[in-house]
């Protein structure tokens, strides 16, 4: 089809914009619900959205522009690293080499699987990026007094986090082994991932209707 056969029905498409946004909105309120840290609940230092199989934002919750205007970056480079997503997998990173801001802000990248004719189709990730309290440093806290990015806390490069649904063990203990508080942090991680299923259920419920 050429480009000017093709024609968007306008009422379609902004039904199709508001439902998007609102699941963004409804996976930031998943995140500040489930979240363990004043941070995130609190704070509500965090952002989510919604991205096509090739990593273009196609919708995002009213969250924070420095989040939003930078988590495409990070999406694009979980693309890159893994271009075998399967569903259950889930993305980590915080390395601002990658399209991080700094090291507290971890992103999380989940693909959206939907079954059409009978097979497992990826239509999109939900992602999002959440300001952790601590991820260990020179310091406590996320601002230290640091001249290089190794005194500011562990830089995670893209990992697979969950696979196929099942918890990476070896790859959340390195985590956790290098903050102040582990267990925050472990919350913090699950409430993230919490918000990217949501986003990807109501996707799947969208696309199924």
């Amino acid at each position: 089809m050429r480009a000017e056969e093709l024609v968007i029905d306008p009422v379609a498409l902004e039904i199709f914009r508001s439902a998007m946004t609102a699941v963004a909105e409804e996976m930031g309120a998943s995140l500040a619900r489930s979240s363990y840290s004043p941070n995130i609940k609190e704070r509500l230092d965090f952002s989510c959205a919604l991205f096509d199989h090739t990593g273009r934002m196609v919708a995002q919750a009213a969250h924070i522009p420095a989040h939003l205007g930078s988590m495409p970056d990070s999406v694009a480079t979980a693309i890159q690293q893994f271009p075998d997503f399967a569903p259950g997998d889930t993305v980590v990173l915080n390395d601002p080499f990658l399209g991080g801001n700094h090291l507290p802000d971890i992103t999380m990248v989940s693909p959206i699987f939907v079954e059409l004719e009978g097979e497992q189709r990826l239509v999109g990730f939900a992602a999002n990026r959440a300001h952790h309290a601590d991820v260990g440093g020179m310091s406590p806290g996320s601002m230290p007094i640091a001249t290089e990015i190794y005194q500011e806390g562990i830089i995670i490069p893209p990992i697979k986090l969950w696979e196929r649904g099942e918890l990476n063990r070896a790859a959340m203990a390195l985590i956790l082994r290098n903050v102040r508080t582990p267990d925050e942090r472990r919350g913090d991680l699950a409430a993230q991932l919490a918000a990217n299923r949501t986003g990807i259920r109501r996707v799947q419920e969208l696309v199924n209707r």
